[in-house]
């Protein structure tokens, strides 16, 4: 929901995860527009852009993950979440040891520049929002010369992070059954259970802290997603603000506005109706609590969430 009420904008554009990984079949995925992706006429444009810039390009395949072409050895590198200065220093020196890394990474950041300008050109705007959220990932776009990110880090209670990790086709994708899955008409990912959710959401956050700890103050802010949902207006002008583009041109009706998203399933929801999902509330038992609590202990609170 808030990449696509960002990519309401006019000056902006959201595609959902730029990584672009595990669409599923091409056949059935379906792109937010509800056409098929490899059929979708912004996406075809997409692809012609990045061929004139040198690249075999096609949105199923799109190549930008940073583990792309990555042999085993780098793969276990690439695996851990990012962590202090020193782990990375020696990630970093045990990775430059690959020639194909050395090889790879160049090729990579030039792909990922190329299509982030692809999909400004196609759309007509200077910016566009990248709602991946990988954090190995974003530390070598942070070290890509040809890009100019800004990070925005969406906290939401991970009480209902952890809700949807125990039922992920009810809580993590589109309402109609039929567009579950991208299209396919079932959600690919099983529950893993409220205690790895509550593990996810505090590795998470906690890997997003230390990127940030690289960056400037200026490059970033923390927004919670319960506040986008219920103070909408005030919290975009402050992003919008941040992103450096006009507050007074945000769009509440987002999804009357055209979007082009892959990624979560919700994208193909019709509603644009912002509500917070505080289902949490009801669904999760004494028990359930409990094991989160478990888990998350002090940092719950941290974040800004005392209840």
């Amino acid at each position: 929901m808030t990449a696509m009420l960002l990519g309401a904008h006019p000056d902006l554009c959201s595609v959902g995860e730029l990584k672009a990984i595990n669409l599923g079949d091409e056949s059935s995925y379906l792109c937010s527009c509800k056409t098929l992706a490899k059929d979708c006429s912004f996406w075809k444009g997409v692809t012609d852009k990045m061929e004139t810039k040198g690249h075999d390009f096609c949105i199923s395949n799109a190549g930008t993950d940073i583990r792309t072409g990555a042999t085993p050895y780098m793969h276990r590198l690439l695996r851990p979440l990012v962590r202090d200065p020193f782990m990375e220093f020696v990630r970093d020196s045990l990775l430059i040891l690959s020639p194909i890394w050395r090889k790879q990474l160049p090729l990579l950041q030039k792909r990922n520049a190329d299509y982030v300008r692809s999909i400004a050109e196609q759309a007509g705007v200077e910016t566009v929002v990248d709602s991946s959220k990988i954090g190995i990932r974003l530390k070598y776009l942070l070290r890509n010369p040809d890009l100019d990110i800004k990070v925005i880090w969406v906290v939401r209670d991970g009480r209902g992070v952890s809700l949807a990790y125990k039922d992920p086709s009810e809580f993590a994708d589109a309402k109609d059954p039929k567009f579950r899955g991208g299209g396919a008409g079932k959600t690919p990912e099983h529950s893993r259970g409220i205690g790895v959710g509550a593990e996810e959401w505090v590795r998470c956050n906690q890997e997003t802290e230390a990127l940030l700890a690289t960056m400037s103050k200026e490059s970033w802010m923390q927004v919670h997603y319960e506040d986008i949902c219920n103070d909408t207006e005030k919290t975009l002008n402050k992003l919008f603000e941040f992103i450096g583009v006009d507050p007074s041109l945000k769009r509440l009706d987002f999804k009357t506005v055209e979007h082009h998203v892959v990624g979560n399933g919700m994208r193909l929801d019709d509603s644009e109706v912002i509500k917070l999902d505080d289902r949490w509330k009801a669904l999760l038992s004494e028990s359930e609590l409990v094991t989160y609590h478990q888990i998350t202990g002090e940092y719950h609170n941290s974040l800004g969430y005392t209840e």
